[in-house]
């Protein structure tokens, strides 16, 4: 019998409608619990690009690893990214980010994301999800990425702005 487990996935966005992709990938998680407050970014690395939203959603799942990571390439494949620049632009990427007592290094998945501590842009959202989560290394003076907190995902926003 299989047991939940809390997780957190990243979702980040820089082309196109950036709220309609990040408000379509949640509606499409299942076992959805939190979602955090959406930040606008500075991208990190990668060609010049636009500004990035992004958020960290909490599930209580059955999921395994592989099948969150399975998740998150099917909400990137539904906003239709196209994978061609290493850290390019894009509709949507989501990221598998942490799941409860996983920890794991393999070649396509690695459990903490490695490099999490490193970015504002994912540890500020998930301290709003949790405020005494502990990311190992992380340094908010040093962590790549300024963030501006804008608000709730669900605003009455039609369209990107």
């Amino acid at each position: 019998m299989s047991h939940r487990r809390r997780a957190f996935l990243g979702l980040g966005t820089n082309l196109g409608d950036r709220w309609r992709y990040l408000r379509e990938a949640v509606k499409a998680v299942p076992d959805l619990v939190a979602v955090s407050p959406v930040y606008e970014t500075e991208p990190v690395g990668g060609p010049e690009q636009g500004a990035f939203l992004n958020i960290v959603i909490e599930l209580h799942t059955e999921l395994g690893p592989y099948e969150l990571l399975a998740l998150c390439m099917r909400l990137e494949r539904s906003a239709g990214r196209e994978r061609r620049v290493r850290w390019g632009p894009r509709t949507l990427d989501v990221d598998v980010l942490w799941v409860d007592g996983v920890e794991m290094a393999e070649d396509d998945l690695t459990i903490p994301h490695p490099r999490m501590h490193l970015r504002n842009f994912v540890v500020r959202p998930l301290l709003d999800l949790d405020p005494g989560f502990v990311v190992e290394n992380y340094d908010p003076e040093t962590a790549f990425g300024s963030v501006e907190r804008l608000g709730a995902l669900d605003r009455a926003l039609s369209s990107d702005e």
